[in-house]
């Protein structure tokens, strides 16, 4: 008896360690988001080379998403979470020594290939260390954390570039180490202490072993040449290329638009809608499930992809005061899409989940692509010509609600009902 509640505490060890690096995913991840208009301006950048910074992390997806999996069968997680922390912590303590445009790209880029590797490793952990009966709550709260951490990273970032009379011992630490014209540069300190901390975590942790079921191996070879002949692999991986380039174009561009139409502040109000964003993307997940429980998934995605693109019209030729609430409310209105797309495409299929999961992680690469689009046609026409580029992906994300055919529908309270009383 003594032996299984420890080795159930070593599982919840694992379930917290799991949450922490989401955290740490997402706090990585989305600075981009509020640090584009501070890097534009100390590196003298057109909106195309601004652009191409989200793109060299996010394409480390496309490059690192299936690779990843087939290291994950080859070596432990102990053995891929350790290298993809030490790498971390090298890649950017290398930008801080350095810190240049030339060196900032391939640091994204190298960040964007660990967070890869991490998020192929830590969901068979999850599943295992929490147990399978709770994954799907346990999904649940990591997302939450994820959009925790994406809400929390702006307020980071003002409070190390924002100089006030407010006495900050850290903040002025942390720039000290840093060139004094690039005080954002000080981000990249907090992210190599931070990975070399779960560095240490990771080696000290003892994990479960656990052999992974065929839904959660990468698969083989064929399995994704069979995929790759099937019209719907395609579509539904161009719906989350298509997604996930909304989400990084429209968050990626929020504080350089108000700045730029509005002479709005990117490092206090740009900052601060940023995080706004990604609050209201958090919570309109949670609003998500419900209605997933109430109403067919297509019908949601239909409805969410309405009111985005209503709402980034609103942000894009409304008034100042407009813009900040609809650019937050964006938010909102896209929470419900990666989840539904995903759910859509994997129950479109009768078998290789594992390597179909692998393929739609690949589409994560569109938020490579939307935003450097974004800004190369924003150098020639205005950025808010730019920024409507992205009803193109909208409208695409739209039309999956009309041509999705899942063999198996989410399962609504009504349906549920309804089912209790046939025959």
């Amino acid at each position: 008896m003594e032996m299984t509640e420890t080795s159930q505490k070593k599982y919840y060890r694992i379930v917290l360690l799991v949450l922490v690096i989401f955290f740490a995913i997402s706090f990585i991840t989305n600075i981009l988001n509020s640090i584009i208009a501070d890097v534009k301006e100390s590196f003298n950048l057109s909106l195309t080379l601004t652009g191409l910074l989200p793109f060299s992390f996010f394409i480390a997806y496309g490059v690192m998403s299936i690779p990843a999996g087939f290291l994950s069968e080859k070596y432990s997680d102990k053995t891929l979470l350790s290298a993809a922390f030490f790498l971390m912590v090298v890649a950017s303590l290398l930008f801080t020594i350095f810190p240049g445009y030339v060196i900032f790209s391939p640091t994204l880029f190298s960040l964007g290939c660990c967070m890869a590797v991490l998020q192929v490793v830590i969901n068979p952990m999850l599943r295992i260390a929490g147990g399978k009966e709770h994954f799907a709550f346990n999904s649940v709260l990591a997302q939450l954390v994820f959009g925790l951490a994406s809400f929390a990273s702006p307020f980071l970032y003002i409070y190390l570039v924002n100089k006030d009379d407010t006495e900050k011992p850290l903040a002025d630490f942390l720039q000290g180490l840093v060139p004094p014209d690039l005080p954002w540069v000080s981000l990249y300190v907090v992210f190599a202490l931070l990975s070399l901390l779960l560095l240490v975590i990771v080696r000290l942790t003892s994990y479960p072993k656990y052999e992974k079921e065929d839904s959660e191996k990468s698969g083989s070879q064929q399995s994704y040449s069979d995929l790759l002949k099937n019209k719907y692999t395609w579509l539904y991986f161009f719906g989350i290329f298509c997604y996930v380039g909304t989400e990084q174009g429209i968050g990626n561009w929020i504080s350089q638009y108000l700045f730029e139409y509005h002479q709005m502040d990117p490092q206090s109000v740009g900052a601060k809608t940023v995080a706004k964003f990604w609050a209201m993307l958090t919570v309109g997940c949670l609003l998500g499930l419900v209605l997933l429980k109430l109403i067919d998934s297509r019908k949601v995605l239909i409805g969410a992809s309405l009111l985005t693109i209503a709402c980034l019209g609103i942000a894009l030729t409304g008034s100042g005061k407009a813009a900040l609430w609809a650019f937050a409310s964006l938010g909102f209105f896209i929470s419900v899409m990666w989840s539904v797309i995903f759910s859509l495409g994997l129950n479109s299929v009768k078998d290789h989940h594992g390597s179909f999961s692998g393929i739609l992680c690949t589409g994560i690469a569109g938020g490579a692509i939307m935003p450097l689009i974004v800004g190369f046609i924003g150098d020639y026409f205005g950025l808010k010509i730019g920024l409507l580029f992205l009803l193109l992906p909208l409208l695409f994300i739209l039309s999956i609600g009309f041509w999705a055919k899942p063999l198996v529908q989410n399962k609504t309270i009504r349906l549920k009902r309804k089912n209790q009383y046939e025959p």
